[in-house]
């Protein structure tokens, strides 16, 4: 039965989430904050007033930033993300600037941008118990960015919730750093080196936003030295610039500037870099008395029955987007397919019971594991899970070329962080992903 769908986001996830709403009959309205479409992907030269925290700007990208997926695999299914080399980046491992053509190209060729309302913040959502649906309150951010004071609300059927994961900055506990003398920010504040010229520079974090600012910084810096968990023997050979040093992690912080390692190596700062990730945030669905039910404990997002639907929700509140490690627009395809399904009744879900139970199995697996809440998102078997997606959405199986691709990609990144992006050695695989896309054009 068709229903109509609010989407909250119109970045990569949301697109796709309403494209294959429509495509099963339903009704998606989009709803998005900035004045254009592409989400995380729409680069915003300007800096957090907060260096700390979001300040109100959502994007977190880098000036130089370029993908860590190849494009061959990171594409949707069915509109593969080619090089132009007429118009555009042509590399494997293109600028933010190519991802963001490639997402205003889909929303193009699918007919989307009628679908959202731009400079339209949602900021809440509730319960209707008259229909049984969602009510949803709006409002223009049409001024600067500001969220206008003038409320309007409808009511939908369901919610999608793709407002992403990468604007709310997660900090590193360091003790003493209230009384340290230098200066903080988040990664996501970061946009060029320039301001770090001549500095000593100290970055926490070395997943692929702290390997990239690292060697960004370290043209101009003095010194980068980056606080990783592992123990850096072994690792320095793959820095290639003398003045980036690998440390242990930060033990302490001292009130003259100095910046105490675990392994007792020290270093007086001027400034620290926190590139540890981001929290989940859902601002519009409430807290307290007001909450949907919806809670994020220590970055978990739940319960959710497979990263998706709330059980005591299902199917008319759904996520899509949440699991990281993972290659994300096939994801995103992939569980907006089965969400849409599901709303039309093409695809049955199992009972409240029965969500609630697999959930609570999950969590005492990760438990058991010793596996932290935090990661409780995080993809350790990516293409598992895709392949349960696919046979639960009666689709194709995906092409192990993706899968090769995509692994031989993620131990490049750690094994060669200075030449992964440029050097590969897969004609062979390239040579059937680009047979595998001629059937799309």
């Amino acid at each position: 039965m068709p229903s109509r769908v609010a989407v909250i986001g119109a970045g990569a996830a949301g697109l796709v989430a309403a494209r294959e709403l429509r495509r099963e009959g339903h009704d998606p309205v989009v709803f998005e904050r900035a004045a254009g479409v592409g989400g995380v992907w729409l680069y915003d030269s300007a800096a957090s007033a907060d260096p700390l925290g979001a300040g109100g700007v959502h994007s977190s990208l880098y000036a130089s930033l370029r993908t860590n997926i190849p494009r061959e695999c990171m594409g949707f299914f069915d509109f593969p993300f080619v090089a132009d080399e007429s118009t555009g980046d042509p590399r494997r491992y293109p600028g933010h600037e190519e991802v963001l053509r490639y997402l205003e190209a889909f929303a193009r060729r699918f007919d989307l941008h009628g679908l959202v309302r731009l400079e339209t913040e949602v900021v809440r959502v509730r319960r209707d118990d008259a229909s049984a649906g969602w009510k949803v309150s709006y409002c223009s951010t049409k001024l600067s960015g500001a969220v206008s004071e003038e409320v309007e609300e409808e009511v939908f059927d369901a919610v999608v919730v793709c407002n992403g994961h990468y604007a709310e900055p997660r900090l590193a506990g360091i003790a003493g750093i209230d009384g340290w003398a230098g200066k903080q920010m988040h990664s996501h504040s970061y946009r060029k080196p320039e301001p770090f010229h001549d500095q000593v520079v100290v970055i926490i974090g070395y997943n692929p936003s702290g390997m990239d600012i690292s060697r960004d910084i370290a043209g101009v810096a003095k010194e980068v030295h980056v606080a990783i968990r592992s123990a850096p023997y072994g690792l320095q050979s793959t820095t290639a610039k003398a003045n980036l040093l690998l440390h242990s992690m930060i033990e302490c912080a001292e009130e003259d500037g100095t910046i105490v390692f675990q392994d007792g190596s020290r270093v007086k700062a001027d400034v620290i870099i926190h590139c540890t990730g981001y929290k989940y945030n859902f601002p519009f669905l409430g807290d307290g008395e007001e909450a949907v039910g919806i809670c994020v404990d220590d970055n978990r997002v739940g319960p959710l029955y497979k990263h998706v639907f709330p059980p005591q929700l299902a199917p008319h509140m759904a996520f899509i987007g949440l699991p990281f490690k993972g290659i994300p627009f096939p994801l995103f395809q992939l569980q907006s397919n089965w969400v849409a399904g599901v709303l039309s009744g093409r695809i049955e879900l199992p009972s409240q019971e029965k969500m609630m139970h697999d959930v609570e199995t999950f969590y005492l697996e990760m438990e058991a594991r010793g596996c932290p809440k935090r990661y409780t998102h995080g993809l350790t078997l990516t293409f598992e899970y895709e392949d349960w997606l696919v046979e639960q959405c009666g689709l194709k199986k995906i092409e192990e070329w993706r899968k090769v691709i995509h692994l031989a990609a993620r131990t490049k990144v750690s094994d060669q962080p200075e030449s992964y992006r440029d050097k590969w050695d897969d004609d062979h695989l390239l040579a059937q992903a680009h047979n595998d896309f001629t059937k799309y054009f």
